[in-house]
């Protein structure tokens, strides 16, 4: 089969997007054959991916948010996929993809198809596979329970929105964290497990994160006094003020534990865990990045 070939796993809210259309057929006509595959249901990108690797489609291309970024990269890691894997960023938030500085225009997104792909690493929580990130604690319910509607109305600000209104609700979660490079225990407000740099609509937890380094980064906000004040700047999409009083650091590995289910998003699926055991995948994955992505470590 033709090199020039690739698998588009299209979501379904996307089907009759013109802008993808166009982009899709821009690409054909430079002479690529690009078959696209529509999910409707759970378990769609699954099987989607199974059917472009099981044809030998050199790439597989995630059209969505972060979610379907991850339930495409997972079914990736577990088929033990050769392929390269290419983004369409076309969710409410694409977390992921503004930070690696991927383009948010389907036909720019699709034209980072002529660059080589790049190893980059893939986090794992349990038996779950990530790309950009583990988040835990009150911005993880935020983003959980922040309405379709609102989203696909407000955008990321939806987020924001959200937190405020919940902010009566705030509380900490006591966790231990262990591991060799890196341990830690006590009430913590969010905490963040970083292959990327940003979640839930913005917020900057792991901002020196990259995805090429052998390494997933740690932050944790803990509950302290003038907690309402560092969740509101977390929630305006921003640590930096608040790096005075969070907890970083970096791991190939490492367990979280905690007395009470804690409430976990992996890019975009809400979970509740006792316990997690997170590491990372060096090189696992090779993914089609502009060269000068942020993501990318410059050794």
């Amino acid at each position: 089969m033709n090199q020039a070939n690739a698998f588009l796993i299209l979501h379904g809210k996307q089907a009759c997007n013109d802008e993808v259309r166009e982009a899709v057929r821009l690409r054909r006509e430079l002479g690529w054959d690009l078959t696209v595959r529509v999910t409707w249901e759970p378990g769609d990108a699954q099987r989607a991916v199974r059917e472009g690797l099981d044809a030998g489609y050199g790439t597989l291309i995630a059209g969505g948010g972060d979610g379907t970024v991850r339930d495409v990269t997972e079914a990736m890691m577990q088929a033990g996929a050769q392929a390269r894997l290419a983004l369409m960023p076309l969710g409410t938030a694409n977390d992921f993809a503004r930070a690696a500085g991927i383009p948010l225009d389907p036909t720019e997104a699709l034209a980072l198809l002529d660059e080589p792909a790049v190893p980059v690493d893939v986090g794992q929580m349990n038996d779950r596979f990530f790309l950009n990130m583990a988040t835990g604690g009150f911005g993880s319910k935020v983003t959980a329970d922040t309405p379709e509607e609102w989203k696909r109305m407000l955008g990321g600000g939806a987020y924001l929105l959200v937190g405020l209104t919940h902010f009566a609700d705030v509380g900490s979660v006591y966790g231990e964290f262990s591991g060799p490079e890196f341990s830690w225990s006590g009430e913590f407000l969010a905490m963040g497990i970083g292959n990327g740099r940003q979640a839930g609509g913005g917020q900057v937890l792991c901002p020196d994160a990259t995805i090429d380094d052998g390494w997933l980064d740690v932050c944790i906000v803990p509950a302290a006094e003038g907690a309402v004040g560092t969740l509101s700047t977390l929630l305006n999409g921003s640590l930096y003020g608040v790096e005075a009083v969070s907890v970083s650091g970096h791991i190939t590995r490492m367990a979280i534990t905690a007395p009470q289910a804690v409430d976990i998003n992996l890019d975009g699926e809400p979970l509740s865990c006792r316990r997690m055991d997170f590491s990372v995948r060096p090189a696992a994955l090779r993914l089609h990045l502009p060269p000068d992505s942020p993501l990318l470590s410059a050794d």
